[in-house]
């Protein structure tokens, strides 16, 4: 059973991507993946500082969002396109999550060999298309194996239905694909 770590780039209470990776999750879960979902809400870090971590260490949440990524097989991220990039807040997790562990000193641990899928809704007509081409690459050369299809919702402001799903046939049968082939390469 591929075991799953989602989350959204996104500390917003109402957040598209927070709607659309839960969305992702309970897609990969009927497939039979056991999925976690974490919102970056409950691991307050930080801005990285190499000092910070040489004279203190690493912070607690830091640690146990990277002992999070360490125990799953893949990585589902949804995020927000923050004028064309990725969120600071997204890009700060994943710089303090890529320090060794003190006790194997191994770098990248937590992301080398993994499988990941990177989704993104926004509320223009791309999607989030240049935040998942920073991410796909970011996370690429830290080792994590990217699927090549990507999703990315636009219009989200009135892409979901009351309950929270995706009101569109096209963007669920987008999603699954995505999700299918994340979860194929996690099995194998």
């Amino acid at each position: 059973m591929a075991k799953i770590l989602a989350f959204a780039g996104s500390a917003r209470k109402d957040s598209w991507n927070k709607k659309l990776v839960i969305c992702a999750a309970e897609i990969a879960k009927k497939q039979g993946a056991q999925v976690t979902v974490v919102d970056l809400q409950d691991f307050p870090m930080p801005i990285y500082d190499g000092d910070l971590e040489k004279n203190v260490g690493m912070p607690q949440k830091a640690g146990e969002f990277r002992k999070l990524m360490c125990e799953h097989d893949g990585i589902l991220i949804s995020s927000p396109e923050y004028n064309s990039e990725i969120p600071p807040l997204l890009k700060n997790v994943i710089d303090w999550s890529s320090r060794p562990d003190p006790s194997d000193k191994k770098r990248l641990m937590a992301f080398n060999g993994k499988v990941g899928a990177v989704i993104s809704a926004a509320p223009g007509s791309l999607g989030g298309t240049r935040v998942r081409m920073s991410l796909r690459g970011l996370l690429s050369y830290m080792g994590v194996i990217v699927v090549p299809e990507q999703f990315g919702l636009v219009n989200c402001g009135s892409a979901f239905d009351d309950n929270g799903s995706l009101s569109q046939e096209v963007d669920q049968q987008l999603l699954i694909e995505t999700i299918t082939r994340m979860l194929n390469l996690c099995r194998n």
